[in-house]
């Protein structure tokens, strides 16, 4: 029997950030992982390998430059999917070899295995070596998520995969189909898409990324479709069927039969909890496997955390590192706050997207008096000199307070340049102190100042 002050299940961000987090207070600490390497699906099959794979694909294509030299122009002629996954193979490694430095420096003891508790208290890891007893004060569930398909659909890894299984990929295909028109769906779509591959997303949805300004929503439909994306939204899959090799045939409720070289399902993912017995630990999943929390991260036996994905949105690695720290924090009776109403998000499509703040649609649902400033990156000379004319910002000002309400971004950098309006939004700033901010130029940031300039003018001319 190991005994410990805190022990994680999973070695994914929130995992990992809580083990860490615990190990800097002075506590013993163990964490457990059912892969033989380290990292959870961020770092092996999701975040890390998906991201590094954009940027393979954006670099080889030349898709960057096209805007300045041609929607011809490619930096290698015959991409292959090997050349897109060597990238990704390369980083996936020198990740893991981070995450198991830092481990082994903080004193945290890995144990590999799946974990099943036991009780309360206790859980039993088994791995290829046998069974390990392990008794802990607290616990962290941090186990992460599965791709969810739906019943009797065959994912084959080969012609129908889910998105765990784009690494395996063996060759690139000519025509893909992705079900699904989420984050990940949405993702791997436009990448495709930016290869030159002649991809069709289909989505039940009236809209690409619901949660999402219905102005950026549309930048970004616009951009796919201008890529030789076919967008079928509001449209239901009936059935799905290979009918051979690289030979996937999907049938809409509509009565409308696609057929491509591949077929990616992206509807979502469910909590990995089935393996945890958490019924010995008095505990319960709901349907998608994900746990209920409170605002501290408790489930319903308080000494029991869960983080991550596998508490449900928004599931991304930036917030499951900051769940899996405040949970220990909490866990050790540690003050610590956070703002989860400003947590940015980034969107790996292509372009890019990212947003931090209200949205129109919320403002106007709740009656909130606003003003908009816009900043294309046509405008911008650093747009010019890289090439990218179709990028936005977008600023949301209070017509009150003048306070910052909202940032809104598609196109190169968003997901860096969305923290400039996050610090902005952090500390109550107004568009006059935008206004009067001066950016480096040429730069994207600039964007700031032409956006906060436009909404200026605006409620200058409506006397405000």
């Amino acid at each position: 029997m190991q005994s410990f002050d805190l022990f994680v299940l999973g070695t994914g961000p929130a995992g990992q950030r809580a083990a860490v987090q615990a190990a800097k207070l002075g506590r013993k600490v163990g964490i457990c992982e059912k892969r033989e390497v380290v990292g959870g699906v961020c770092i092996n099959t999701g975040t890390i390998p998906s991201k590094t794979f954009r940027e393979a694909v954006l670099y080889l294509s030349g898709f960057a430059q096209r805007g300045m030299y041609g929607t011809s122009y490619s930096v290698k002629e015959n991409i292959t999917a090997q050349d897109l996954l060597f990238r990704c193979q390369s980083v996936i490694k020198r990740e893991i070899d981070v995450i198991r430095a830092q481990m082994k420096r903080n004193g945290v003891t890995l144990l590999g295995g799946v974990a099943k508790f036991t009780g309360p208290h206790a859980l039993s890891v088994t791995g290829l070596t046998g069974a390990t007893d392990v008794e802990a004060e607290k616990i962290v569930i941090a186990t992460g998520t599965r791709p969810a398909t739906p019943p009797g659909i065959a994912v084959d890894e080969e012609t129908i995969l889910d998105s765990d299984g784009i690494l395996s990929l063996k060759t690139l295909p000519r025509t893909m189909i992705v079900v699904g028109g989420g984050v990940i769906g949405v993702e791997y779509a436009s990448m495709f898409a930016a290869l030159g591959v002649a991809v069709t997303l289909i989505d039940k949805r009236p809209r690409l990324l619901e949660f999402v300004d219905g102005e950026i929503s549309e930048a970004l439909s616009y951009a796919m479709r201008n890529m030789n994306c076919t967008l079928r939204l509001g449209e239901d899959v009936a059935d799905v069927r290979l009918e051979g090799p690289r030979r996937a045939v999907a049938l809409l409720k509509s009565g409308k039969k696609i057929t491509a070289d591949l077929l990616l399902y992206s509807i979502g993912r469910v909590g990995a909890t089935a393996d945890l017995d958490l019924p010995a630990a008095g505990l319960e999943a709901d349907g998608r496997g994900r746990m209920k929390v409170n605002k501290n991260y408790q489930t319903a036996q308080e000494h029991i955390y869960a983080v991550g994905d596998v508490i449900g949105f928004p599931a991304l690695a930036s917030t499951s590192m900051e769940q899996g720290r405040l949970a220990s924090c909490h866990a050790f009776g540690v003050a610590c706050t956070s703002m989860p109403h400003l947590y940015p998000i980034g969107i790996y499509s292509v372009p890019e997207l990212s947003m931090v703040g209200r949205t129109e649609e919320e403002l106007t649902k709740e009656g909130v008096p606003y003003e908009v400033g816009v900043a294309h990156y046509r405008e911008i000379a650093r747009g010019a000199i890289l090439g990218d004319d179709t990028g936005i910002l977008k600023l949301i000002v209070h017509r009150g307070s003048r306070k910052l309400l909202g940032v809104h971004i598609l196109g190169t950098a968003a997901t860096e340049l969305v923290h400039i309006g996050q610090a902005f939004l952090t500390f109550g700033g107004t568009l006059d102190a935008l206004v009067e901010t001066v950016f480096n130029y040429p730069t994207f940031a600039e964007c700031y100042k032409v956006a906060a300039l436009d909404a200026y003018n605006k409620l200058r001319a409506d006397g405000d």
